[in-house]
């Protein structure tokens, strides 16, 4: 029991807060001072507007997949990037010459973000047959791991130009689902059904996951923010037991997004 009262008193107050136009401003600094806008925010108001390419279809706000697949899991290991035999997990990419030389640091550090701390090693193609194909289209978003052949990632310019929205993408394209997405969601955050836009519900169900024996992460650079997709304002996510948790950030990958990268792609860290 009590485990959902401080989700009561915390929705509670958010519909006081609500039907006070004199305190609103108050409380929505009380509230959100400790979520100042995560790299998934910026993400799905980039993506608001945008229609899939053909024959994809988008998952999750930002997971692009073929149109006929009806899950964005990929089985086993099977949309893993390969590991070479000094240890290392190559991932080719081709970089457009439409960004600029700052565009291309910002893109280039969310790289790094992930480089320095685990076994992965983003290295321009020469001959690879698999690589990522990092494009400035319109929206921000990834496949799933390893789809061989070319791979599109879409970072729009200026809008997706956070390094740590890069490193999102790219950890998707490493083979990570939202972390609220993951089978064990439930004991860790509370999904407001009643505040989610009728249309995206179907982005808050829990996938099928490996959870890698680590710990639930709110600081994850892919985890949703507290208001994803609100149709009214409201949370749609609240942590728990603790409802002021901060959930996600803008930075790069945390500690244990690096931790779950090493132990997926067994580097030994």
């Amino acid at each position: 029991m009590w485990i959902f009262m401080p989700i009561a008193l915390y929705v509670s107050y958010y519909n006081v807060c609500k039907e006070s136009k004199t305190s609103a401003s108050l409380c929505q600094d009380e509230i959100t001072d400790r979520d100042a806008m995560t790299a998934m925010d910026q993400i799905l108001e980039v993506n608001r507007k945008l229609r899939a390419p053909r024959g994809l279809s988008f998952r999750e706000g930002d997971i692009a997949i073929p149109y006929m697949r009806s899950a964005i899991n990929c089985p086993g290991n099977a949309c893993l990037w390969p590991k070479s035999v000094d240890g290392f997990v190559y991932v080719p990419y081709i970089l457009s010459p439409l960004y600029d030389d700052m565009e291309r640091i910002t893109i280039e550090t969310g790289m790094q973000e992930i480089s320095s701390g685990t076994c992965i090693k983003f290295v321009p193609r020469t001959h690879e047959g698999s690589f990522l194909d990092i494009q400035p289209r319109y929206g921000c978003w990834s496949f799933l791991g390893q789809t061989g052949g070319s791979q599109t990632l879409s970072l729009q310019t200026p809008g997706c130009m956070w390094s740590g929205i890069a490193a999102h993408e790219f950890m998707h394209a490493l083979g990570f689902v939202h972390e609220q997405s993951r089978s064990d969601r439930d004991h860790y955050v509370t999904i407001v059904w009643k505040n989610i836009m009728p249309d995206h519900i179907h982005n808050f169900r829990k996938q099928v996951t490996n959870n890698l024996n680590s710990p639930y992460d709110y600081s994850s650079v892919m985890h949703y923010g507290r208001y994803a997709f609100s149709e009214d304002g409201g949370p749609t996510i609240i942590p728990v037991p603790d409802p002021y948790i901060p959930i996600g950030q803008r930075d790069g990958p945390s500690a244990l997004d690096l931790h779950k990268i090493n132990v997926l792609y067994n580097c030994g860290k």
